[in-house]
């Protein structure tokens, strides 16, 4: 059993690296960078090299560097891949891994290559994801083995929803809640309503919770114009108007949560504050907040031992 990991999340736009003490968990360095898989993979397209040697080019400059840092031999220490590296555009297309799927990792669509260890993505009859089934996999020490659903709550660009039982990821749906916030807030009629570098104070808490309400019960087409006319009609300011909209869009999104149901947000600092809000002015029972940085490495470790 090796005394470290080197976990690694490759996403469309950006790469981190981090060394992992294998027995706590704790993160000892981290490396990150705009080195994405989109811009990697049209950097290979006009390379000579394999594509698998390539991208491992590229990861192993990165360990480099952290064992420069840290003066720890990384040389023969095992690194796993989540996100977009099992992608078309990765180091390796590997296909999805179909539902159901253990959160104990050893059912994961894998691929190994060396020393390198590389996740696939999971699939249902109608919707995909890459990167979150790690995390999944990583929030079994949070979630009791019963046969009653639990629901995990995964914000992000395209958020997640997947039903639990018996340890068991059962179901998922995708909603393009970040993604449908970045398009217009910036690309939109609406960006000239809307200061995305607000900070939520009582007054936005309030236009939030407005949103939210408008999100849960009316229409959305109409309700994202409001974000316009309440600049130009009530005065309302554009950081006031950030969180009417995100609001809104979370909102829209979360009504698809069934009642009754207990919820365990997985998030980070930038979604966990407003989700939470969210949660409590819906009414929706949360269980846990699972630190999603955590729930990856401890996802990463769950399938490494299964490989090992």
């Amino acid at each position: 059993m090796n005394e470290y990991f080197l976990s690694c999340d490759w996403g469309t736009s950006s790469f981190r690296l981090r060394l992992v003490a294998a027995g706590s968990l704790k993160v000892i360095a981290e490396e990150r960078s705009g080195a994405g898989i989109a811009g990697t993979y049209q950097q290979w397209q006009q390379a000579s090299l394999p594509r698998e040697d390539f991208f491992a080019a590229i990861i192993n400059r990165q360990i480099d560097v952290l064992a420069e840092r840290t003066s720890i031999p990384l040389k023969d220490v095992p690194v796993v891949l989540s996100g977009m590296a099992s992608s078309s555009i990765g180091m390796v297309e590997l296909p999805y891994k179909e539902l159901p799927f253990s959160l104990s990792g050893a059912d994961l669509a894998v691929h190994r290559s060396g020393r390198f260890i590389i996740i696939s993505g999971v699939c249902s009859g109608q919707d995909v994801m890459r990167g979150e089934e790690t995390k999944i996999a990583g929030c079994a020490a949070w979630l009791p083995d019963t046969e009653k659903e639990q629901l995990l709550l995964l914000p992000g660009t395209h958020a997640k929803h997947v039903r639990v039982s018996h340890h068991q990821a059962t179901g998922f749906q995708s909603f393009m809640t970040g993604e449908f916030f970045d398009l217009l807030s910036t690309h939109s009629v609406l960006a000239a309503s809307i200061d995305r570098s607000s900070e939520l104070n009582d007054a936005a808490r309030a236009n939030f919770a407005e949103g939210l309400q408008a999100g849960r019960t009316g229409n959305l087409l109409h309700n994202a114009f409001m974000v316009r006319t309440n600049q130009l009609l009530k005065n309302i300011s554009p950081a006031q108007n950030h969180f009417y909209l995100s609001g809104l869009l979370i909102g829209t999104e979360l009504k698809e949560v069934p009642p009754h149901m207990p919820v365990y947000l997985v998030t980070g600092p930038l979604h966990a504050p407003l989700y939470t809000l969210a949660c409590e002015v819906l009414n929706i029972p949360v269980a846990a907040v699972i630190d999603a940085d955590e729930a990856l490495i401890r996802g990463q470790q769950a399938v490494i031992s299964n490989w090992a």
